[in-house]
C-alpha cells in the first residue's frame, strides 16, 4: 500500500485529490498539510511513501519543505511536486532540492495516479510540458554537454532516452528487449557517468542539454 501525504494550501484541492486517490487500489491518503512547515512535521510523524507537494504555500513554501524532507536520508519520502508551473518561477529550485517528480495541476487523474505509483517505485516523473519548459528556458545558456554524453554507451543512451520520455524501468526493459535488472544496472551507470545523484537529475540533464531531443545516431555496433 502506497501511503500519500497531500500538501497544498487549497482545501478544495486537497479534498479533490483525496476523493480521487481513495478510489485507487493500493493507494491510501495518510494525511494532509496546508503549508510547507506542516508538511515536514506531518511527514515525519506519519512517514508516508509519497508527498504530493504544492510549491506556493504560506508559512513555508514547498521548495524548502522538499529540501528538508529529502535531507532525511534513505528513509525519506518520495516527493512529487504538483504545480501550476506557468506561475512558478521556482521550479528550478525544486529540482535543486531533489524532488522526484514534477506534474502540472492540469494533469488528468490518470496521469496523477500513474505519477504517484511511479515515484513510489523509484522512477522519475517529469511532465512533458514541464520538460519542454525546462528545455526552452535552459537550452540557450546551457547547451550540449558533449563530454558527459560521450561517456554513455549506445545502450545507456537508449535507456536515458526512455527515462526522459517518462518510462519506468519495466517499460524501458520491454521497449529495449532487456531484463529489468539489466535496465537498473544501466541506470546506475548512467547516474555515475553523468555525475548526477538520481533519476530526476538525469532526466533534467537530458532536457537541459538537448540530449532528449537529439535523434539517435547510427549505432557503433
Amino acid at each position: 500500500m502506497i501511503g500519500v501525504l497531500l500538501a497544498d494550501d487549497d482545501a478544495l484541492v486537497r479534498s479533490g485529490l483525496k476523493a480521487l486517490l481513495r478510489a485507487e487500489p493500493g493507494i491510501t491518503v495518510v494525511g494532509e498539510a496546508a503549508d510547507g512547515a506542516e508538511a515536514v512535521r506531518v511527514a515525519r510523524e506519519l512517514r508516508p511513501d509519497v508527498v504530493v507537494m504544492d510549491i506556493r504555500m504560506p508559512v513555508r513554501d514547498g521548495v524548502s519543505a522538499t529540501r528538508e524532507l529529502l535531507a532525511g536520508g534513505p528513509d525519506r519520502p518520495r516527493v512529487l511536486v504538483l504545480t501550476t508551473f506557468d506561475l512558478d518561477e521556482v521550479v528550478d529550485d525544486a529540482i535543486g532540492a531533489g524532488a522526484d517528480g514534477f506534474l502540472l495541476k492540469r494533469a488528468t487523474p490518470e496521469e496523477l495516479v500513474a505519477a504517484i505509483r511511479a515515484v513510489a517505485a523509484g522512477d522519475a516523473v517529469v511532465s512533458p510540458a514541464v520538460a519542454r519548459r525546462l528545455f526552452a528556458s535552459h537550452a540557450a545558456r546551457v547547451g550540449p554537454d558533449h563530454t558527459r554524453a560521450a561517456r554513455l554507451t549506445d545502450r545507456e543512451a537508449d535507456v536515458l532516452r526512455g527515462m526522459a520520455a517518462g518510462r519506468s524501468n519495466p517499460e524501458i526493459a520491454r521497449s529495449l528487449h532487456l531484463s529489468v535488472e539489466t535496465v537498473k544496472t544501466h541506470v546506475k551507470h548512467i547516474l555515475g557517468k553523468l555525475e548526477v545523484r538520481d533519476r530526476t537529475q538525469a532526466v533534467v540533464w537530458a532536457y537541459r542539454t538537448g540530449f532528449a531531443y537529439r535523434a539517435r545516431p547510427a549505432t557503433r555496433d
